[in-house]
């Protein structure tokens, strides 16, 4: 087995232990909250908790990452995600109220910060020392599979668990993050990318100095910066589609008590993402640029919510969430290998957080204001709203498009190779471009 190799399975045997013990309570966490006495619309405020969170601790964590490594960064947030998990179950065994649960879901946003872009950036720096020359979109899907076919598990079992007793899908997390730490210690190094050596003389300024580079590879490449806002509008209205249909769905239903089939409904949008994963190494071939899958999942997205506004069928609202689900599962490996080749490696963890930072901006004016709207008109009307959403983030993808940069581009041989000039900030690829083409 190949460098590469040994790195890319190890990186799909993290990425599914991760999700496992992720999606175990994706199937029940409506409702667990709404059994803990929240409303509906209480759950959406204790979520947004968590994305504003994702808002605070984006470029903190990011720069945790690039200073003090990858590893410690995602093994922060495998403690920080067990503690906090546990957390919930007590705040809902004392019938703790919405503050509390909104206050504690702002540090499952911090876990989750500390684990977001820390292990792609491994990936992709450990790749870069390697002889791996394919482009990063087939791995990005590949792992999006494993993560599929480890969501199905959990939101399957967590769904079944759940109508036990609907604390034990979190009880079960924590078990599993403490065997994903033990895995992540024994697997996990940093290659092809050193820690810095911080002291207390220049920590804070190195790591501002870390953070304020980050940014800037994020926001300052125009290409980039329209990446991050078009992927913004369609994570704010994603997350609240997640999050919203398991009580309209069980009125379609005809049975709201029916929690099983919220697991196995939330296990099918697994199956679809892992559905839509395995299109993207099929479809690479046949388009040259990324921006071409992008905007048709865009359209498909907008297309499923707008059904699901208008449907008062069971069924056809189901295939609605799974046809958005399977369109999701295509665009987000191919915007995340778009963002990896477009940053250069030493901000890479921080540019990624930025991205993950401003949707979490938006994940919390998505929740809270497509909330209200459900609270007040209904679920269906937040994704009609929705639908429009999404169909505004398409003349940012065409822009992207007609400015052809480097990270549109997919290419069969397709080397990462980090630029030396200092003034830069892409991350370049060597492929047969010609010299104009490269900026």
């Amino acid at each position: 087995m190949s460098e590469s190799q040994r790195i890319i399975r190890s990186y799909y045997g993290i990425a599914a232990l991760f999700t496992l013990s992720a999606s175990i309570i994706w199937g029940v966490n409506t409702l667990f909250l709404l059994d803990a006495g929240l409303d509906l619309f209480g759950v959406f405020v204790a979520n947004a908790g968590y994305s504003l969170g994702t808002f605070l601790f984006e470029i903190p964590t990011g720069v945790v990452a690039d200073t003090l490594g990858r590893r410690t960064s995602f093994l922060l947030s495998i403690v920080v995600l067990g503690v906090v998990t546990l957390a919930y179950v007590g705040l809902a065994a004392v019938g703790a109220g919405l503050v509390p649960f909104a206050l504690i879901s702002i540090l499952l946003g911090l876990g989750f910060t500390f684990y977001s872009g820390a292990v792609d950036a491994w990936l992709v720096d450990a790749l870069a020392t390697t002889d791996h020359s394919r482009p990063l979109d087939p791995v990005f899907a590949r792992a999006g599979m494993f993560r599929g076919g480890a969501m199905i598990l959990g939101t399957v079992g967590g769904g079944l668990l759940g109508q036990l007793d609907l604390a034990l899908p979190f009880v079960v997390r924590s078990a599993l993050l403490a065997l994903l730490f033990a895995v992540a210690w024994g697997r996990m190094y940093d290659i092809g990318y050193e820690a810095r050596s911080l002291t207390r003389h220049n920590a804070v300024e190195e790591m501002l100095a870390t953070g304020r580079n980050g940014v800037r590879a994020a926001l300052g490449a125009p290409d980039v910066r329209l990446v991050v806002i078009a992927g913004s509008v369609s994570s704010g209205f994603f997350i609240y589609a997640w999050y919203a249909w398991p009580p309209h769905f069980l009125e379609l239903f005809g049975d709201p008590g029916a929690v099983w089939i919220a697991g196995v409904i939330t296990a099918g949008m697994s199956v679809a993402m892992l559905l839509g994963n395995l299109l993207v190494e099929k479809l690479l071939g046949s388009v040259e640029r990324r921006t071409t899958l992008i905007i048709w999942a865009v359209g498909i997205i907008a297309t499923g919510a707008f059904v699901i506004g208008i449907a008062d069928s069971f069924w056809v609202a189901v295939a609605a969430l799974l046809l958005m689900t399977l369109a999701w599962g295509l665009m987000t490996p191919v915007r995340t290998a778009y963002l990896h080749v477009s940053v250069p490696s030493e901000h890479r963890a921080t540019a990624v957080s930025t991205d993950s930072m401003v949707s979490g901006l938006t994940q919390v004016g998505g929740q809270l204001g497509l909330g209200a709207l459900g609270r007040s008109r209904g679920e269906p009307a937040g994704y009609l709203v929705g639908s429009v959403a999404m169909l505004a983030a398409v003349p940012f993808w065409l822009v992207v498009r007609r400015l052809g940069a480097i990270g549109d581009h997919i290419e069969e041989d397709e080397r990462i190779v980090v630029v030396d000039d200092a003034s830069s900030t892409s991350l370049l690829l060597a492929t047969d471009f010609p010299p104009d083409d490269v900026h």
